[in-house]
């Protein structure tokens, strides 16, 4: 069961960062512009983070089993298009899709593990989600340059959407057989208004952040990130409405106000921020600031996507064992990293692996931890809209700290200062992972006071 939701996980993460490599080959072949460039590459992005958190109630609305065996049917559909696109509008109308059926079947993904694996179990299946988007991301870039560089069958840029369809034609009959039913809420309404108004608030919000920065921000995009103000207001406003006459809104107030649900988001927002800038700076300066190709580039991330892997795997025990301490110990090695990227980053290459090595290892003892204690006072029935915010948070931080981060590298960098920009856009990301493990600590410190606490209210004596 566990693998095939996480088959999807894959999918998605993959077809998230596979089309930065082959952006060169699609332009060259379908003879894109700028604009529909950015389009097939963040297009993809924007209707996966706006679809996500409609998504996680129509989970919980319709079933978590037959929103994910949907979801993942019409991914698969999506990516053939993508792959037989003739011209431009097309490949971007079929980006526009795929995204925004990748939304539709991930939050499913952790709805299922949340509602189903009970809590002695859930942390390793965490620990497996967390293994999965890491090589997901890093076979993005580094499986699609082999791919693209192997011109499989001389399908050219083709093959890394075509590759999905094997996979989506496996993964649908097994999800219909082997995931099982959740109770569900399925008698509530969807809350339509407040689905369009967060899909605009989101639209509003992301596309200029994600095209903001190769565009040279436009005054249309901060009208627009201005006017995603007041339709995040009134959603909310429609949202609390809604609650006190009794209905069930888009978003769970009732989930907001838990307080592990609380932190556990909003050290994710720090961490993802972090994360998506760090990624795309260093791709820059690997490839222009030293020169390395595409592919080359890809596989110098391939260390770090193994550390990933295998400390994600360890985290849940050690955790588990010794408590958010560890947690707090990656940090503290993802800052050595990027306090490395910042002394050394002009000494050269190996300085550079060893800062991705450290930051790997400290990722993946983080990153799948933070997801377990977002999740782990969420109700079975809220598992769907609970996965869709969290997912819909990682989306959001990612882009924007992409185009905040991204644009001071760019400054930075103008006039070939690549490697100054690395280091002042590492030390930003420093901050990011300080105010994590600041967040972290805090946690760690309220559940020591209710581990101490727990006693005298039973009317044991402390210690027992």
């Amino acid at each position: 069961m566990l693998a095939v939701l996480l088959s999807a996980w894959f999918m998605a993460q993959f077809d998230f960062f596979v089309v930065n490599v082959a952006a060169p080959s699609i332009e060259h072949d379908l003879h894109t512009g700028p604009a529909a460039l950015e389009l097939i590459v963040g297009g993809y992005a924007f209707t996966y983070a706006a679809g996500m958190i409609t998504a996680g109630r129509l989970g919980d609305r319709f079933g978590y089993r037959r929103l994910f065996v949907w979801g993942v049917a019409a991914f698969t559909i999506a990516s053939l298009l993508c792959g037989i696109a003739a011209n431009p509008a097309q490949l971007v109308a079929a980006r526009l899709l795929q995204g925004l059926t990748g939304a539709a079947m991930v939050p499913q993904v952790l709805a299922v593990i949340s509602a189903v694996y009970p809590p002695e179990e859930r942390g390793r299946a965490l620990g497996w989600y967390g293994v999965t988007g890491g090589l997901g991301s890093i076979a993005g870039q580094v499986l699609g340059g082999l791919l693209l560089t192997a011109d499989v069958l001389g399908l050219g840029w083709r093959v890394i959407f075509l590759i999905n369809l094997p996979v989506g034609l496996v993964v649908v009959p097994l999800a219909r057989w082997l995931l099982p039913e959740v109770e569900t809420a399925r008698k509530a309404r969807l809350d339509l208004p407040g689905a369009a108004g967060l899909a605009a608030g989101l639209a509003l919000m992301l596309v200029p952040l994600g095209l903001g920065n190769s565009l040279g921000w436009p005054l249309w995009t901060w009208i627009s990130m201005a006017a995603a103000v007041p339709v995040f207001a009134l959603t909310w406003r429609w949202q609390r409405v809604l609650a006190g006459r009794g209905g069930r809104p888009i978003l769970d107030l009732a989930l907001l106000k838990v307080h592990s649900y609380q932190a556990g988001v909003g050290s994710i927002v720090a961490f993802m921020a972090y994360f998506a800038s760090f990624m795309f700076t260093l791709t820059l300066l690997l490839q222009r600031g030293i020169g390395l190709t595409a592919f080359e580039a890809g596989l110098a991330f391939a260390p770090m996507g193994v550390l990933f892997s295998v400390t994600s795997l360890l985290g849940t025990p050690l955790v588990k064992r010794y408590g958010l301490i560890v947690v707090m110990i990656g940090g503290a090695v993802i800052g050595l990293g990027l306090v490395l990227l910042v002394v050394a980053g002009g000494l050269g290459l190996p300085y550079i692996m060893v800062a991705l090595v450290l930051v790997g290892a400290g990722n993946g003892l983080v990153l799948p931890q933070l997801i377990g204690a977002a999740l782990v006072e969420v109700a079975p029935h809220q598992a769907g809209i609970g996965s869709g915010i969290l997912s819909t948070a990682q989306q959001f931080a990612g882009a924007g700290g992409v185009a905040v981060i991204g644009a001071v590298f760019f400054a930075a960098a103008e006039g070939g200062h690549h490697v100054h920009a690395m280091r002042l856009s590492a030390g930003i990301d420093l901050g990011l992972v300080l105010v994590v493990i600041a967040s972290v600590a805090y946690n760690r410190r309220r559940a020591i006071r209710r581990a101490r606490a727990a006693p005298s209210r039973t009317g044991a004596r402390p210690g027992s």
